[in-house]
């Protein structure tokens, strides 16, 4: 018994640390909301006045908030927005606190007395940053940039794999190519894809130049050594097996709003 009780403190010393890091370590929540037709305005109007303060009132760090730039990806609809939490049992407190909250009670009747702004509940899906992400930095930059959302599906069993990629080699070739990387995420939860996407952010001078900075980035020779070998199966035949099965690209400017500019 006192074996076992010696065995059991020593492990708790060994692991304490690390599990404090963890702890201390805060997740991030992407949230995606979808407005009624000619209500984004008044959306973004309830979000400058009230809901961002109210956030951080409740313990909820404003990252970015952003609108798609293409009228495809809801120009006119849709608010893309990041917020970072301490933990995820700190996030559900939060909104619960803000919920009920009479300032956030109150602009939220006053700002739907012309009709419901939302045309259906938010997307919210809670994210972890990868070994290689950049520390996510509140930041505004020197001159307007445009942000592109990419969310990459992988097949079953290679986002370990695409991982590698970018950390050796992906996230340099942007760089090189004009592209500044943002934050990279894995969501954390197995229905919105924990086990099989990567979503990360970029900053561009505009999409012109995040169009022209990937055509020179897929056209690298060192991408193209790159992505053969990563995508070589069967140890190192002459079969190829693509890590990805999909591939969404939203390009986004920032709300005047936005802590990241």
């Amino acid at each position: 018994m006192k074996r076992f009780t010696f065995l059991a403190l020593a492990l708790s010393t060994l692991f304490a640390p690390l599990l404090r890091a963890a702890d201390a370590s805060p997740v991030y929540e992407l949230r995606i909301y979808t407005c009624n037709e000619g209500k984004l305005d008044a959306l973004l109007s309830r979000f400058r006045d009230h809901t961002c303060k109210l956030f951080e009132k409740h313990g909820m760090k404003n990252i970015g908030y952003w609108v798609p730039v293409d009228e495809e990806n809801g120009s006119k609809t849709t608010l893309i927005y990041v917020l970072e939490h301490k933990s995820r049992d700190a996030a559900k407190e939060s909104f619960k606190a803000f919920g009920a909250d009479p300032d956030w009670q109150a602009a939220r009747k006053a700002s739907e007395e012309a009709g419901k702004i939302l045309a259906k509940p938010p997307e919210s899906i809670f994210m972890t940053t990868t070994d290689y992400s950049p520390p996510v930095a509140v930041a505004k930059a020197s001159k307007p940039r445009v942000f592109e959302l990419r969310t990459y599906t992988t097949k079953d069993g290679k986002l370990d794999a695409l991982h590698s990629r970018f950390r050796d080699h992906t996230m340099k070739l942007f760089t090189k190519h004009g592209m500044t990387n943002l934050a990279y995420w894995t969501p954390t939860d197995i229905d919105k894809g924990a086990a099989k996407k990567l979503i990360y952010i970029l900053a561009h001078d505009s999409k012109e130049a995040g169009l022209a900075s990937f055509a020179a980035f897929r056209a690298d020779p060192d991408w193209v050594k790159a992505k053969t070998a990563s995508e070589t199966a069967n140890g190192g035949s002459l079969t190829i097996e693509p890590l990805t099965e999909g591939v969404k690209s939203i390009y986004m400017k920032p709300t005047d709003f936005s802590p990241i500019q």
